[in-house]
């Protein structure tokens, strides 16, 4: 039996990153970079206005100036020079005409009423450079905007999207197949269960924690306690192009247990065992797949998890995910680690490292007097009880001492969920809106999700220089932000309409 640190390690070490695949822009959320990005011109292409306001010559100062052009967008002003005494109207991010060398912004000048030619009023003096943004100020032509390995967020995709990088090289998500055994399991849809019978959680649950993690799925469905049939299963699964199996069950020491022995006639098993609570019982095995047709033959890692459900979750989490990681190219395929004060005392396993589901939550006063993490037991841990898990966002790490954990005693968290889904009011989190507010917007939110329990949203640029075909479209960063729920994108730039 070996610790779970060695389990892990031995994990990692077998498990290699996926070769990199090229994939759009819009499918590259949440996934590892295999190439370095690099800007093929700068960024402003051109000298851009800062603020919406006048362009003119800084050593003209104060006064009153005809406007000769206006540079909203695109080609607009282009060939116009301006010459001492003159000023031009720009916009936002519109380009500089040539001769001038600052901008003064709206508010510091006035319109003058002049029917024969526009003029304006400029109120302050200004200098060389003030709100214009030179060329390749944001990004220089040929500079690395993105790295090998990063994982591309939001704005990683609005960084490609800037450079004009719709096809993306990536490390693509695993393909994993889940299978249940067991001779006592039926379908979560059979009524009325007859004696012996259970449903079967633990497929549903490892299906959706793998699409949790983006990964494409094989469900293999329930297997019997017979070792024929699940020779068939097994080696239909190895020729399938997965690269990851999760059984659950038929790890034990039971006469039918036969997954391990399968396993070991098919591959190498690096462990049987690890000293661990709850997940005593779990294979890890490296197999060399002979996948059918055109699909390429590769390593497959073959996780024989416990068939108690609280120990095959808490298994996944500590050791699935982090092969899931690397696999996807991940540098640092580690879950994260906090440090949580316990809210009430806890009493440690004696023989093994404990693995105790717990809430945590960040706090202004953890009990210390500083603000900090704090740890809420989900109550009675018998890995059979999946109750445990429901809510949990962490897995506290306590050491096997046998003693009781006083209330205070800071101990490690590994994070396993979003630790948004806690209440804000619970976390000492101000959201700046009344109490009446909050209770509208839950109400408003909950109408929406019974309504057709998803939402729609619809992303629009509005610039003449996106139009124009002169500016970089960031809309697809938008567009990730709702991922995966957005249904509905705008894909034409539309021209911003002045009366």
């Amino acid at each position: 039996m070996i610790s779970a640190e060695e389990a892990l390690q031995t994990i990692l070490k077998v498990a290699q990153r996926l070769p990199p695949v090229s994939v759009p822009l819009h499918d590259a959320l949440g996934k590892v970079l295999a190439e370095d990005i690099r800007a093929p011109d700068p960024l402003p292409p051109y000298p851009a206005s800062v603020k919406d306001g006048y362009a003119v010559i800084a050593s003209d100062g104060p006064g009153e100036y005809p406007v000769i052009t206006e540079s909203r967008a695109g080609n607009d002003g282009l060939g116009v020079t301006l010459t001492p005494g003159t000023a031009a109207y720009v916009t936002t991010g519109g380009p500089i005409p040539d001769g001038a060398d600052a901008v003064v912004q709206v508010e510091d000048t006035r319109k003058v009423k002049d029917p024969s030619v526009e003029r304006v009023k400029i109120l302050v003096q200004t200098r060389k450079g003030v709100d214009i943004r030179p060329v390749g100020c944001d990004i220089e032509k040929d500079a690395v905007v993105l790295k090998r390995g990063e994982k591309l967020g939001v704005s990683e995709i609005g960084l490609l999207a800037t450079v004009g990088v719709m096809m993306v090289k990536v490390y693509p998500m695993p393909t994993i197949a889940v299978l249940s055994t067991g001779d006592e399991l039926v379908e979560p849809t059979t009524v009325g269960l007859n004696r012996g019978e259970i449903r079967d959680s633990n497929r549903a649950m490892l299906l959706a924690a793998a699409i949790q993690q983006q990964c494409k799925i094989l469900d293999l469905g329930i297997a019997r306690d017979d070792k024929e049939e699940l020779e068939r299963v097994l080696d239909r699964a190895f020729s399938a192009g997965i690269h990851i199996l999760l059984t659950s069950g038929g790890v034990s020491m039971g006469d039918r247990d036969f997954v391990k022995p399968l396993l070991e006639n098919r591959g190498t098993v690096h462990f049987n065992k690890v000293c661990i609570k709850p997940g005593k019982p779990l294979t890890f095995a490296e197999i060399q797949s002979k996948p059918a047709g055109n699909i390429a033959p590769g390593k497959i890692l073959a996780f024989g998890l416990p068939g108690n459900p609280v120990s095959c979750v808490v298994c996944f989490h500590l050791f699935v995910v982090p092969a899931i990681r690397l696999l996807a190219g991940c540098a640092n395929p580690q879950l994260l680690r906090v440090q949580a004060c316990l809210q009430k005392p806890i009493k440690a396993d004696p023989v093994r490292p404990e693995y105790h589901r717990a809430i945590i939550r960040w706090k202004a006063n953890d009990g210390s007097g500083n603000p900090g993490f704090v740890a809420e037991s989900t109550g009675h841990q018998m890995s059979s009880r999946l109750l445990s898990m429901k809510s949990a966002n962490a897995l506290l790490e306590l050491p096997a001492t046998g003693s009781v954990l006083p209330a205070g005693t800071s101990v490690p968290a590994i994070i396993i969920s979003d630790l948004t889904s806690t209440s804000s009011s619970e976390i000492g989190l101000s959201s700046g809106l009344t109490s009446s507010e909050q209770r509208n917007t839950s109400r408003e939110t909950i109408a929406g999700e019974t309504l057709n329990g998803e939402f729609r949203v619809a992303v629009l640029t509005v610039s003449d220089t996106v139009a124009s075909g002169a500016g970089p479209d960031r809309r697809y960063g938008i567009t990730c932000c709702f991922f995966p729920t957005f249904l509905c994108q705008l894909h034409r730039s539309c021209s911003y309409l002045i009366d």
